[in-house]
């Protein structure tokens, strides 16, 4: 399973509003820039997000985006399942709406999809963007000392 741009990109635009969160909305523009990411293709994936319910915007000159919630409310799982889909290696094992083949019953290559889907989404919902955060000072400070 690889992820696409959207995940990967989406990701390190919630962690950038993670690292801001407090601050008031931040503009489009600043996390691009922050993150080397297009603003067209941003702004895309942020409105994906806002549609979730992960990201709230506010208009005007002092306009941009929030997180909807706390860093420590929003698990990657969640920003992962909006820009890209359910979490599965195939199709037959999705999260929801599974395609189950004829051989669903006796599939002993379906029994390693489940597991290897149970273990990323263990991964992804067990972290948070303040999860991510944290490891981001403990880096830095390592790459302070």
């Amino acid at each position: 399973m690889k992820l696409s741009t959207r995940g990967e990109y989406g990701l390190r635009a919630m962690f950038d509003l993670a690292q801001h969160f407090g601050e008031g909305p931040i503009a489009l523009r600043s996390i691009a820039e922050r993150q080397d990411i297009s603003e067209n293709y941003l702004e895309q994936l942020i409105a994906s997000l806002r549609r979730s319910g992960l990201v709230d915007s506010f208009r005007g000159a002092q306009g941009g985006y929030t997180l909807a919630r706390a860093p420590d409310n929003i698990r990657i799982g969640d920003i992962i399942r909006v820009l890209e889909g359910p979490i599965a290696p195939t199709d037959c094992v999705s999260e929801r709406d599974a395609e189950l083949c004829d051989r669903a019953n006796t599939c002993v290559a379906r029994l390693v999809w489940e597991k290897l889907r149970d273990s990323i989404v263990e991964v992804l919902d067990s972290y948070t963007l303040q999860d991510m955060c944290n490891e981001f000072q403990e880096l830095n400070k390592e790459t302070t000392n």
